[in-house]
This record gives structure tokens, sequence and C-alpha cells, in this order.
């Protein structure tokens, strides 16, 4: 039974129309129109709608949608990725065009998701009927249940995998989407699956990961932790951690609560852990909701107590043998930092990873894409938590033609440091809660970088992330650089502002970025991160990694060496874009938002 008295508002919602049943009423909504949803229901309708996927735009946009298309692990079967082109071409399509990337494109999630923009209510049942026709869909893309499943993108075809946790990701999938025991959650439920040794599925900041680990059972020794029991069989499965997260200025890594499972057992635990949050989770407070805290009361052995007792039927098994040790994915040096590049899969094929600047990709391109996949490959394309497309199954006798299509000129596969390591969220071109715009400065940001600074000798990689809000959708903390959307003022007038952060990274020893500068105007941020690297660079101690470079200095040594500077860099976007109904219209103002859409 819930530990809660007092339901917020959200709760009382839920409570009283949720899950699968939400369908019905949005259908009946985009039938009858937008403007059918009375007033002093919209909040509560919203928040109903994001388990379908939907969330409500931004203050000047009344009316349009952004939509959330769960692919589980970033998986896209042949066929998939060209549906999603179409839908983005015939429907997301606004009042607004964005100067960078038109007025049709896909955005590519750091969850291995993909979400479209301007989508009229109107078009969300024909919208599902041919998502759902290919195998594709928006249940629990959003909402407080189990979220899109994430790992490593390329899982059953990676050279480097220790298990194949594809089938493991499938099958979570099918059990727990549309479930209605797992359905209504205190808030949402993010869980990494990964089997590679590269650490790619960055379970460590998800509320659930499964990580590769071994396990000898039986043998003279009895049980162990894998270093070998004689006569024993080493088996391959999966550690448990629980309550990792970045939002809410709280971040945590997912911490270690002694816990191996087989395969065939990652449903059990997975499905007794969402039950336990579900019945202990605080529904009182929304910000206090999540898992991570939960953790923190409890602490893992209480977790890991009242999952034995209260949640599964059978004896859990001691945590195994990890692969830490060999984590590079994101983690600031090592061979592996990402998927972008040629590589090779276990079937002796190869798949190549694209660059796509901040994740997003206009539809003609998608649908390319899409062409090219299937031309040159088995047709399936899969998503990375970098933002970027992985297209797989490339033979060898196909790479030089396909490296040659004018397309991989825009999404490369050898790309420039600061291009491919540029990560965004949403912005306030579309988001509620973000304070600044995201997507269209940071890849400005890249370019300028990209002619006007340099990284030290045999650094080949540099990540900055730039996130608009607290909500950290950009995964700002494990970056390079980290940078986080505020407010200030400059020469008297209100602009938007970021506070930067340095040193964050995943890998064998995780590390949050350090907050260490607070609102630096946006057109200071480029001249201040050249001035930093021209730092690192006189200042590194022989192949010494940004990581290290940034632990060895302390807060006030690392805001000095920011040094925010005006450059040649202009920023159109510094005006207070939180205050604009588009903030790239001529006349972005509020009272010059257009009129809802009109019903079909």
């Amino acid at each position: 039974m819930s530990r809660n008295t007092m339901p917020t508002d959200v709760e009382n919602w839920k409570s009283e129309v949720y899950g699968n049943e939400i369908r019905e009423h949005l259908f009946e909504f985009a039938e009858r129109g937008f403007d059918s949803i009375p007033d002093d229901e919209r909040d509560a309708w919203f928040e109903r709608f994001k388990w379908w996927g939907l969330y409500h735009q931004r203050n000047g946009q009344e009316g349009y949608f952004m939509m959330r298309i769960g692919t589980p692990n970033g998986v896209l079967k042949p066929g998939q990725l060209r549906v999603v082109g179409e839908i983005a071409d015939e429907y997301a399509r606004g009042p607004g065009t964005n100067p960078i990337f038109g007025d049709a494109y896909a955005d590519f999630t750091t969850r291995q998701s993909i979400q479209l923009h301007w989508i009229e209510l109107s078009d969300v049942p024909a919208i599902f009927e041919k998502l759902e026709e290919n195998g594709l869909s928006t249940q629990q893309a959003c909402g407080d249940s189990w979220r899109n499943i994430v790992g490593n993108p390329v899982a059953g075809k990676d050279g480097q995998e220790v298990i194949d946790a594809w089938p493991v990701i499938r099958d979570l999938n099918e059990t727990f989407k549309g479930d209605d025991d797992h359905a209504n959650l205190p808030r949402k439920w993010k869980v990494s699956v990964t089997g590679s040794a590269d650490g790619s599925g960055q379970g460590d900041i998800n509320d659930l990961a499964f990580e590769p680990a071994y396990k000898d059972v039986g043998g003279d020794d009895g049980e162990g932790g894998g270093d070998g029991a004689e006569g024993g069989e080493r088996i391959v499965g999966f550690n448990v951690r629980v309550g990792g997260g970045l939002a809410r200025n709280e971040p945590r890594f997912a911490r270690d609560i002694d816990v191996w499972v087989p395969p065939e057992r990652v449903s059990d635990v997975a499905g007794g852990l969402s039950a336990l949050f579900r019945d202990h989770g605080d529904r009182e407070d929304r910000y206090n909701a999540r898992i991570k805290f939960l953790v923190d009361e409890w602490g893992p052995e209480e977790v890991r107590e009242t999952l034995q007792t209260e949640y599964v039927d059978f004896d859990l098994e001691t945590a195994g043998r990890d692969v830490r040790e060999e984590y590079t994915y994101n983690a600031g040096e090592g061979e592996r930092n990402d998927l972008i590049g040629i590589h090779d899969q276990k079937d002796g094929r190869n798949f190549v990873g694209l660059n796509v600047l901040v994740g997003r990709m206009g539809a003609a391109d998608v649908l390319d894409l899409a062409d090219f996949a299937e031309e040159y490959g088995s047709g399936e394309v899969r998503l990375s938590q970098r933002q970027n497309v992985i297209v797989t199954d490339v033979p060898d006798g196909e790479l030089d033609d396909f490296l040659a299509e004018d397309l991989l000129e825009h999404y490369s596969p050898e790309p420039s440091p600061f291009m491919r390591g540029s990560v965004a969220c949403t912005g306030t071109e579309f988001c509620s809660l973000s304070i600044v715009e995201t997507k269209n400065r940071q890849v400005r940001f890249a370019r300028w970088l990209k002619e006007n600074a340099e990284l030290p000798d045999g650094v080949e990689e540099f990540h900055v992330h730039l996130s608009g809000c607290t909500a950290s959708c950009a995964q700002p903390q494990i970056a390079d650089v980290s940078l986080r959307g505020m407010k200030t003022r400059k020469d008297g007038e209100p602009v938007e502002a970021l506070d930067v952060g340095l040193g964050g990274g995943l890998g064998e020893e995780p590390g949050f970025a350090r907050w260490v500068t607070q609102r630096v105007p946006a057109d200071e941020v480029p001249g201040a991160i050249a001035n930093l690297l021209e730092s690192f660079a006189d200042r590194r101690e022989e192949d010494e990694s940004f990581r290290a470079f940034v632990a060895r200095h302390d807060d006030e040594e690392l805001d000095a060496l920011v040094d925010p500077e005006e450059t040649d860099y202009e920023d159109p976007m510094m005006h207070n874009t939180k205050r604009t109904w588009y903030p790239y219209a001529e006349n972005d103002g509020l009272e010059d938002a257009p009129p809802v859409p009109a019903d079909d």
C-alpha cells in the first residue's frame, strides 16, 4: 500500500482517467477539435495525453503538439524510418519555419526515440494508424510509466558485446508496455539494458539498469562472483543498479543493489522493482517522486531486501563480475566514446554511425536515408543516445558507394569533434519548460568552434551539451562542457544566458560536471569555450584527458579559465525567447501568435 495520503493534482487526474483508456478520449477530442477540450480541464488532459506520447507545445502554439515515437533500443526495422519520414513530411509542418532546419523534420532524442512537432490533434488518429500498421507506437513514450527502453543500439550485431541484450529489451517492451499493473507509476520509469562492454547503454543515469556481468554457478566452490569455481559453469547475465537520473539539479548515479540475474529472470526482477516503485514511491510531491530519492532514503540494501521479500518468489543471486573497467562510451577517453564511424559487426558486415548535429534531420533527408539504408544495407536503422543514426548490415563491397553519397556530407561518419560532440534538447522553440533557445544555438556554437577553436594533439572528441533548463533532457551533467539555460542582463537588457559546467562523463568512473561559471551571456559562450581550450592546451600534462585536467583544478581556478568573451560570433536568439510564440518568427511576440489550427 502506498505511504502517501495527500496525492498531487496529477495523481488525482490519473485516478480518474489514465493508461490505455486515455486513447478513447483522445480520439473523441481529435474528432470534435481542440476547442472541445474544456478550458478548465486542459491541464488534466494535457497531462494524460503524455501517456500516448503527446506533449502540448509552449505558450503561443496552442493547438499544436509534440509527438514522441518510442523505438525500443533505438531499433527501426526495415521500412520504419521511411514511415517516420513520410509522417514528418505530411503532418509535422506548422506556422513557424526554422531558419536552419526548415519546416518539417524529425528529432532523434537522447533516449533513442523520435519526436515530431507541429502535430494537430485532428491528425492524431491517422498518424497512429500509420504508425501501428508498421509496428511503431507512441504508447507510454511519455507519462508516469515505463518509458522507451534504452541500451547499446547495435545489440545483436556489435562485435564487442558480451551478451545480446536485444531479446531481453524486446521482451521487457512487450511485457510492460500497456500492462495496467505498471501503467500508473509515481513518475517516469527509465530503464537501460546493456550487453556491450563499452557502456553504451548509459545505465548509470537510469532509474533501473541491467549491465553485463559474469557469474560462476556450481562447481566445488559453489556459486561465486566470477572467479572461476572449479568444475562450475560461467554464465553471462546482468548486474542490477537502481536510482540514477539527472533532473532537478540533484543528479544521481544508479546504485548497485548486489543482484545478478540471468537473461530469463530480467523481466521478473524489472517487474518487481517497477512494482516496488509503484507502491512506495512518493505521490505527494512530484519533485521527489523519482526512485533515486527512494534509494537515498532506504539505501540499496533495503531496496534489495524489499525486492526479495515482497516482489519476487525466487532467491536473488548476489552481483557477478562486471565489465565496467572496459566502459569507454561518453567517458572522455578511449576508443569508443560513441558509435560514429565504421564498425565491424559480428556477422562480417558493418554498421556505420552518422553524426546528426543536435539530433535533427529534415523530412526529405530522413526519406533519403531510408532509401540508402535499403540500397546499401538491410533497410534497418538504429538510433543512439547521442542523437545520432546508425545504418546497419552494410557489406564491405557497398561501403565505398554508401560513403560517397552526398547526404553523408551533412551527416558524416567522420565529423569535426565539435559537431560530433554536440547534443541539445528541444529548447524554447517548442518546450514550455525551457528557459533558452537550444537547437539552433548549439548548431551555431559547433560551427563557430569548428572554425575558431582547436583541440590539443591527441584529443579527438569533445562533448558540449546544451540543456534549456534543469530537466536535463540534453544530459548536460555528463559532458566535457555542460551548458544550462538561464537569464541575465547585458547592457541593461534581459538576455539569454548559460551556466557552464565542466568535466562530466561516464565510463568506469563516472562523474558529474561541476558548475563553475554562472549566467554567461549566450553570445560570449563560444569565446569562453575557445579560451578554456587554449588554457587546456597550455597547461595540459602529457596526454591528459580534459576530464582529468578539470579534476585537478578547483572551481575557482576553472571559473577563471572559462573567461567569457565577445567574438565575431553572433547570436540572433539573445532576446528573451521565453516571451515569444516562436523564437525565429519575424513577428515573434506572444500577441502575434497564430490562431488555434482549424478543425478539418
